[in-house]
């Protein structure tokens, strides 16, 4: 079963400095709205390949929101990413079936800048090793944006990949497996790098699961980002713009790199 990646949240402490910051880095940025009852307000960077980045940042603390608790605790940067379902209430129930500790389905919404109201529905795991399911309820081009908006100044197209950073990857891979329903992935050591890792598709793009493995300047800087944001989105790599990284003092905490073009 595959499922595209819809979105990667990346948390910041001052909401417009990163727009500013991520407009400097070549993005067209848009506003995005408030999450009612949250005390939270987001911007997008939407993409040609129909993902994109969420920029959130928070009024008020949340101490029961993880999202919350990591940019508290640890600063900005990503702190989790989606998957888009076909039918979220199918997709979770197969997922659930299959073993998948995946929660009810709670409903969600944003008031845009220009008034217009979108509904949504998300299901996660209590654990973050796995990405959560973003379901529209309302049409997705209210939540994600169309036209102009795509495209952007330093040329990316889209998200190439994501690496999770994961503590145990055995676990992640059986749990992978009964997420797209199929047959594990084979997992593999980078000992140069002090990394083992293991392969998924997604949609356009691609997700690599990554642990820690001996010494390797890759796996000091996973083993550092396990131990102080826990699992989750480590680095993600975008299809199009230049070769190369992007200053993480712009992009707040999030390693962003252009990676050439993402798979057809």
């Amino acid at each position: 079963m595959g499922f595209a990646i819809d979105h990667v949240v990346i948390a910041v402490a001052d909401l417009g400095q990163a727009i500013a910051d991520y407009r400097q880095l070549g993005f067209t940025v848009e506003e995005g709205g408030e999450h009612p009852g949250r005390g939270s307000k987001n911007a997008l960077v939407v993409f040609a390949d129909g993902s994109y980045f969420e920029l959130i940042t928070f009024s008020r603390p949340t101490p029961d929101f993880r999202w919350w608790q990591v940019l508290d605790q640890s600063g900005p940067g990503f702190v989790d990413f989606a998957l888009l379902p076909s039918d979220i209430d199918r997709d979770v129930a197969a997922a659930q079936a299959r073993g998948l500790d995946f929660e009810a389905p709670v409903d969600g919404g944003r008031a845009r800048p220009d008034g217009e109201r979108l509904v949504w529905k998300t299901v996660r795991s209590p654990q973050s090793d796995t990405p959560f399911f973003c379901g529209d309820v309302t049409p997705r081009a209210l939540r994600v944006p169309e036209g102009a908006v795509r495209q952007h100044a330093n040329n990316v197209q889209g998200i190439a990949s994501v690496v999770v950073a994961v503590s145990d990857l055995d676990r992640s891979i059986a749990r992978y497996a009964a997420l797209f329903d199929e047959p594990p992935a084979r997992a593999y050591a980078l000992p140069g790098l002090g990394l083992r890792v293991a392969h998924l598709d997604a949609g356009h793009g691609s997700i690599t699961l990554a642990t820690p493995s001996g010494k390797g300047e890759a796996g000091d800087a996973l083993a550092a980002h396990l131990a102080s944001r826990g699992e989750g989105p480590f680095a993600v790599g975008l299809s199009g713009g230049p070769a190369g990284p992007l200053d993480r003092a712009l992009s707040h905490g999030a390693r962003l790199d252009f990676v050439g073009q993402a798979k057809s």
